[in-house]
């Protein structure tokens, strides 16, 4: 590596502690992600054992109350960490973005007694969550869902089917939104489900394009029941719940293809530093670098970006728009981003001996979850120019 190849990103954090924080982040990332990370995601293999060192080291809980064994972070840092982890595999960092989702609803809406029973155990205590919103024919309508939880007394009986769930199968617990009633929105509600309960079984996980290492499945609930000190925030408070979810998880979507993006380029620069053609670099010839200058423009943009909405979150002001902004630009650039780093590696960037046809397959995904890129312009500019009149 010279001087002008690929360097650690330079962090703007707001205390020693968060600097150290990343520190440790990219000691971890060295010793225990990135010398397995290309042969376990051919494998298909999910890292459940480096989850468990994840929240062994308080890095599952970062933006969650000290009180309840969380780190009580910033988002603007821990979208960073989740930046770095992105950029060693993607499984672990979106793995993370995703637990902390399944954590939100209760860390944000739960009682007390609830809190304090339970996410002790989530935050720092080896477990994995999964959040259950999308079903088969209910994605990008979130407010169309036809699971339902039905009363009796003390206890709802669940049924119905949860599609495309990250972790669905090896998770220890499930966040799990169902109707309660028949209004649209106000008739939803959120509970806390854990893995083992009756009637809660997992679908094959699906075959995808990539992200192998991350299972991806349906999850059925036959007739799950659930005592309602299990049901988070009010009676019909989910849908409400789910979207400040989605607020926050897109910003985690947007760090992740931020990672994923900064990798591919880092791979382009050692490339085109030690490919020689015509005598010199192809890092020499001006075409090439220019494609290099508008990747690392685009990335910093798209850092400023979700940073920027990070903070108006961590200020308590309202960030849906941004973050909207963030998940949309983000996600569109790693997919520019790591295209053109195959195309910088020429033929070699089309064999799996390099890492940026990997980075190109998981960017793809990062446009689709948390909402769709096309879902994000809708929020965009119904937050400009008000809502559909038709």
């Amino acid at each position: 590596m010279t001087d002008h190849g690929p360097q650690p990103v330079e962090r703007e954090l707001p205390t020693e502690e968060a600097r150290d924080l990343i520190s440790l982040v990219r000691e971890l990332i060295e010793r225990e992600i990135k010398p397995r990370a290309a042969e376990e995601e051919a494998a298909g293999r999910f890292p459940r054992e480096l989850f468990t060192l994840l929240s062994e080291s308080g890095l599952l809980g970062l933006v969650h109350p000290e009180e309840f064994g969380g780190g009580d972070q910033p988002y603007e840092v821990y979208l960073q960490v989740l930046e770095e982890l992105a950029a060693a595999r993607l499984t672990v960092g979106l793995g993370v973005s995703v637990h902390t989702l399944a954590c939100h609803a209760l860390a944000g809406f739960g009682g007390k007694e609830q809190r304090a029973e339970h996410l002790p155990a989530m935050l720092g205590g080896g477990l994995l969550g999964a959040y259950c919103l999308s079903e088969p024919s209910s994605g990008s309508d979130a407010a169309g869902l036809t699971t339902r939880a039905t009363r009796d007394g003390d206890t709802w009986t669940i049924e119905g089917t949860k599609a495309w769930i990250t972790h669905g199968g090896i998770a220890d617990f499930y966040t799990v939104l169902a109707r309660t009633g028949p209004e649209r929105t106000r008739g939803i509600s959120a509970f806390l489900v854990p893995a083992d309960a009756p009637g809660l079984s997992a679908a094959a996980p699906e075959h995808k394009m990539g992200m192998a290492g991350s299972p991806t499945a349906q999850i059925h609930l036959d007739g799950v029941r659930v005592p309602d000190a299990r049901r988070i925030g009010e009676e019909g408070q989910g849908f409400a719940i789910a979207l400040s979810a989605l607020d926050a998880g897109r910003l985690g979507i947007a760090a992740c293809a931020v990672g994923v993006a900064q990798a591919a380029l880092d791979e382009a620069l050692a490339y085109t530093a030690q490919r020689r053609q015509f005598g010199r670099p192809i890092a020499d010839f001006q075409g090439l670098r220019f494609m290099l200058a508008d990747m690392a423009t685009q990335i910093e943009a798209g850092r400023a970006l979700y940073l920027a909405a990070a903070r108006l979150r961590d200020a308590g002001r309202p960030f849906s728009k941004q973050a909207a902004m963030a998940k949309l630009f983000c996600t569109d650039a790693a997919m520019r981003i790591t295209t053109d780093a195959v195309q910088l590696l020429g033929g070699y960037g089309y064999t799996v001996d390099f890492p940026v046809e990997r980075y190109m397959r998981e960017a793809k995904v990062l446009q689709i979850v948390e909402g769709t890129n096309q879902i994000q312009r809708v929020v965009i500019a119904r937050a400009l120019a008000g809502p559909e009149t038709g």
